[in-house]
């Protein structure tokens, strides 16, 4: 008897102290590596002198949560929902674009420049990095605010934009969206003519092109004319769920072909829509009521998306207090289906890194715009990403490749063909 007590005591003793280690470990690893989220969406009204990113405010991704989860690079975005492809449309997207590069700008030159500073290429990020302050990139959600006028990509380009995807949800003037999957309908079939020159002239000036939105025709062209490698900014694999946003086994091939990077995306309904369903399905009543309470009704994303700018910014405003809110009140549930979690995200970088191999694989979150799961529901608890590498036996090297390393190798390569085009 007494030799079963110590035996088991012993094995829980080990037990222990490889938890502990794994912490350790893991501990050491995220504050070596450079973390790089490569999809944060912002909101204007929290880049005000009374109201910013120096706050802990509650939305999912500002300088306090950074610093606590050990987030060192957010990519902000520049996005603009699909309008009418019209010159009102046109400028009215135009306008939203400036005020979120306005926005970014301010933030770096005015509220917190000791704080944070804006990386143009990799180079910078890492000086950036070494100097202790978070790093600040930006990437343009939808290419509809260029218009008809081409040389708004240059100009998008000097105000810092290192990658740019040319649609959204719904076609744009430049190509096909992924959603033209629901009914079949295409307005391009692919990439529009301008789209073409779009993409030609993104390679000249040195800007990544995003392949998460557009259709899979779209990217098949996109990647037979680009001379550069191609990225898909907060995608995840679709053999692991079905959901047009994902890219399927042909798409990821056809990346690793060109040498780029699929960033894997924590947004629970890409990455296990049955798990995200049944549990949402419990937490939609709870929700609506807490949108209700703030006076705003709970409208589907798709709907959402169609909002005019303000009434947007207004909604994804209420909806991530109400996120803050039902987060909080399930805690206390009983019998609660189980959420999307960082397992269910690590599942599909495991299964990205099997089928193209690990260096065309990254990380994204899609925070403070629909992204977050338990365990990474906001950028404090980034930790929580690396955590589950090490539990599954990625080496350093190889977490350094997924957080940052294969991000910053398309933007170096990018860049160098860039230069051999001018």
């Amino acid at each position: 008897m007494n030799l079963i007590i110590i035996t088991l005591m012993t094995s829980c003793k080990t037990e222990t102290q490889t938890e502990d280690q794994l912490l350790v470990d893991a501990r050491a690893i995220h504050e070596k590596v450079i973390t790089l989220d490569t999809h944060c969406d912002i909101n204007v009204k929290n880049f005000t002198d009374s109201l910013n990113y120096s706050q802990r405010l509650d939305n999912q991704v500002n300088l306090p949560k950074m610093k606590e989860g050990g987030l060192d690079v957010a990519w902000f975005i520049v996005y603009t929902g699909q309008d009418s492809l019209s010159e009102n449309g046109y400028a009215k997207a135009y306008e939203n674009a400036m005020s979120k590069f306005n926005a970014i700008h301010k933030l770096v030159t005015d509220i917190a420049p000791n704080a944070i500073e804006l990386a143009l290429n990799s180079d910078d990020v890492r000086r950036i990095d070494a100097s202790g302050k978070k790093v600040a990139m930006i990437g343009i959600e939808n290419g509809y605010p260029i218009g008809l006028d081409i040389s708004n990509v240059e100009k998008f380009y000097k105000l810092g934009a290192r990658y740019m995807s040319l649609s959204h949800n719904g076609h744009s003037q430049l190509c096909d969206s992924n959603t033209g999957e629901r009914d079949s309908i295409w307005l391009h079939n692919g990439l529009s003519e301008l789209g073409k020159q779009v993409v030609t002239e993104m390679n000249r000036v040195g800007m990544m092109i995003d392949v998460s939105h557009p259709s899979k025709e779209s990217m098949k062209q996109m990647i037979a004319l680009s001379k550069a490698p191609i990225i898909a900014s907060h995608s995840s694999a679709r053999a692991l769920c079905d959901h047009s946003r994902n890219l399927d086994d042909e798409q990821l091939i056809w990346l690793k072909e060109n040498g780029g990077v699929v960033q894997t995306v924590a947004f629970s309904s890409y990455l296990n829509t049955e798990k995200h369903n049944l549990r949402n399905k419990e937490l939609e009543n709870l929700g609506k009521q807490v949108m209700d309470s703030l006076g705003i009704s709970m409208l589907a994303r798709s709907e959402a998306s169609k909002l005019p700018e303000m009434e947007r910014e207004a909604y994804y405003e209420a909806y991530s207090k109400m996120r803050t809110l039902v987060k909080e009140k399930s805690k206390t549930m009983k019998d609660l289906p189980p959420g999307v979690d960082v397992g269910d995200f690590v599942n599909h970088i495991d299964y990205l890194i099997e089928k193209i191999g690990i260096d065309h694989v990254g990380i994204s979150s899609d925070f403070d715009g629909g992204g977050g799961i338990e365990g990474w529901s906001d950028t404090s608890e980034t930790f929580n990403v690396t955590l589950e590498l090490v539990k599954r036996g990625y080496t350093e090297a190889e977490i350094e490749q997924l957080w940052s390393g294969n991000l910053l190798r398309v933007l170096d390569e990018v860049e160098e063909i860039s230069k051999s085009l001018n």
